[in-house]
Parts: C-alpha cells; structure tokens; sequence
C-alpha cells in the first residue's frame, strides 16, 4: 500500500502543466472579482490582446493592474467608446524577456480619454452643466481672463467648422449650487505644454539616432510614411482628444469637486503598475521616446534591409556577390600548384614527335609532345591548366 502511494505522488505535477492565460487572470482577481464579473473581466482582457497584439508583450501584473483600474471605475476599455485604454510602452528599467517572442517585456498603463473623465464628473450628481471643445480660426472674438469670459462667433455649418484650423480649446463648469468656472488655452500654450510633459511628443525638429519633423511639418504632412511609427503618441495621432483631456484634468483638478472616483481616476491615469505592486512614472505617451520595439515597423523596401532590434534601415547585401567569393580564390591557388609540381610529367612515347595530332605539353613547357590519349592517362590532369580546354582539332 505504501508502494502505491509513492507511485501515485510523482503524477499529480504533470496534471498542472501549461496553465493557460485565463486562468493566470482568474488567480490575479480571484481576491477581486467572483463570479460573473471574473468571467467577463477575462473575457474582455483576451478580446482586448487580441484587438492590439503589442499588449500580449506586456508583463501579466502590469496587463492585469490596468485592466483592474478600467473595472473599478466602470469604464470601459472599447476603443470606440473612447473613455480608456490599455496602452503598451517600453520601460528601460525591464530587460527580463518574454520566452513566448523572445523580445524584452513591455509595460502596460492605464489611461483615461476625456469622455471618461466626463463620465466620471456626471456621475458625481455635482455639475449642472460641464463641456470642452476646441476654438477655430475666426470664432474667437475675445476672452478675458480676469472675469473669465469668453466671447466668440461659432461657424454653424458643421463640415466647414470641421475643417477650419484650430486655434484654441476651451473648457468650463457649473456646479449645482451656480458657481461657475472657464479656461482657455491656445493651441500654441497646448502645444507647448504637450513637448514639456510628453517624453514622445517633440514641438520642434529632433535630431539623432531616430530623427522627427517638427509638430507644424506633422500637421501639414510633411513626413515620409516609413517614418510614421515614430509618431505613435496620441498627441500625434488625436491631439485635439488629448487637448481636451488635458482642458479637463486642469479645471477639475483646480477647482472641480474631486470625488474619491475622480481622485482614483486622477492618479491612476497614464502610469503603470510593475511585478512588485509599485507604481512606475507618469506615461504621458503611446510608446516612450527612443522605442524601437515598434510593432508596426514599416516593411523593407527592395534593395533594404531593417534591423527589427533597431529600426535602423540599410542597404542589403545581393547574395550573388557572396556566392562568387569562393570562385575568386581559385585561380590564384592553382597558379601556385602549377609553379611546383609535387610529380613528374609523364612520359609520352616516341613516335609522338611525328604524331600529326601531338601537341607540347604545358607542364613541360613544351619539351615534350603528348597526344589526348596521353592527357587521359596522365595522373596530373586534375592540376594541368590546359585540362578541359578545347584540344587541337585532329587533322
């Protein structure tokens, strides 16, 4: 009976091999989530890798943190509802490798867009009326600061105000009880503030290893499309959206009622949470500047090579010129063999020197006469330069 025992301990460890990624989320909220909930929070994190593959790169806690932040504020993750995402970045603190691709790990972060944070302010029952939007060319007539009025002439054709430039974002409030509040940026001030809190975001022209066109030659399309994952950062791909984020975060925070919601969302937004349970930096960007694990490198054009560790793009080596190297090195080796033969010629017979088809022989210098039957018999042919080259035509 003991023997059956000690059979019967080694094979319960082989039963547990390979867990799968739902169930390493289920034992990450089982503390958290029960139920219903567990069962929809894994299946809309596994929908949510498989939209944007970059995030099965991330590390599992920062993955699972982020997702957890969206859960406990009731916001949902759908890009197309806009009100937060998951984002990957890279982290140059984090060089432990993903064995699944082989490349350094990424860190994922929570970030909130601005209809969650209108989302949240509702729910809050505090503001009778809360708005941002952005200001175009031809509508500001002024706004004073002091007494917080802004006075405006807005285009009503909706498509010409669409594709009018903006020059300005505004944003206000009002609380239940009447008191009110107003902010008006420029673009520029928007701008400016984007290049100082942003580490992917550059207002100006940037040199080095990864060069960017400034923000105006962005706009105005002045880039080649090889170069576009540089420009990953959502100040580049939605900057009024991150405009009238950054409009909201600034009035709420200075003179919004900040519920514990909204200070949850305030604090957890744009940073990550690492394998330790400590929160990393503020992530103001898509993918950190100097990011070269870029998932969505553009392919090499004919006659280019790219280093997918880099980014860097050089020209590629044709293969037929490495093949023919070896062909090269042979003849000055044969010239050798040829200059100190290691056995002597062989000996033709006598009648060859009346023989119409004889012909000297190359490796006596034309001392000798040899016919082709000679050549066939000889043991040097392999080493004879004149070998396999057209003999004399026989008479």
């Amino acid at each position: 009976m003991s023997t059956a025992l000690n059979l019967a301990k080694p094979q319960a460890p082989a039963q547990r091999e390979h867990k799968s990624f739902s169930d390493l989320v289920r034992a990450k909220v089982s503390s958290v989530l029960v139920g219903k909930k567990a069962d929809d929070f894994v299946t809309s994190l596994v929908s949510l890798m498989n939209q944007d593959p970059a995030l099965k790169n991330c590390t599992p806690m920062s993955l699972i943190s982020a997702a957890l932040q969206a859960q406990s504020l009731n916001l949902s993750l759908n890009k197309v509802l806009g009100q937060a995402w998951v984002v990957p970045f890279k982290d140059k603190k984090i060089s432990e490798i993903n064995p699944a691709t082989g490349e350094p790990f990424l860190m994922a972060s929570f970030q909130i867009g601005y209809k969650g944070y209108l989302q949240l302010a509702i729910r809050s029952g505090q503001y009778r009326k809360i708005n941002v939007l952005s200001i175009k060319d031809g509508e500001l007539l002024q706004y004073d600061p002091l007494n917080e009025e802004l006075h405006t002439d807005l285009i009503q054709d909706d498509t010409i105000r669409e594709e009018t430039p903006t020059i300005g974002y505004y944003a206000m409030f009002e609380y239940m009880n009447g008191f009110r509040k107003t902010m008006y940026w420029s673009k520029a001030k928007m701008a400016a503030h984007a290049d100082r809190f942003s580490p992917a975001f550059s207002l100006k022209a940037k040199g080095g290893r990864y060069p960017k066109v400034s923000f105006a030659d962005f706009e105005a399309g002045k880039v080649n499309e090889r170069d576009m994952w540089l420009y990953s950062s959502f100040w580049y791909k939605d900057f009024d959206g991150m405009a009238y984020k950054t409009m909201l975060r600034q009035i709420l925070s200075k003179w919004g009622i900040m519920s514990v919601e909204m200070q949850q969302a305030y604090i957890a937004d744009m940073h990550a949470v690492n394998e330790g349970g400590v929160t990393s930096d503020i992530v103001d960007a898509e993918y950190s500047e100097g990011d070269d694990s870029k998932a969505e490198l553009p392919p090499a054009a004919p006659g280019e090579h790219i280093d997918m560790d880099t980014g860097e793009v050089t020209p590629k080596e044709p293969v037929p010129a490495r093949a023919k190297a070896p062909v090269q090195a042979q003849p000055p080796v044969q010239k050798e063999e040829r200059a100190v033969p290691t056995e002597p010629a062989p000996q033709p017979q006598q009648q060859n020197s009346q023989n119409p088809n004889a012909f000297p022989c190359p490796r006596t210098d034309g001392a000798t006469m040899v016919t082709e039957a000679d050549c066939e018999k000889c043991n040097q042919r392999t080493r004879c330069p004149e070998w396999a080259v057209d003999l004399p035509e026989e008479g």
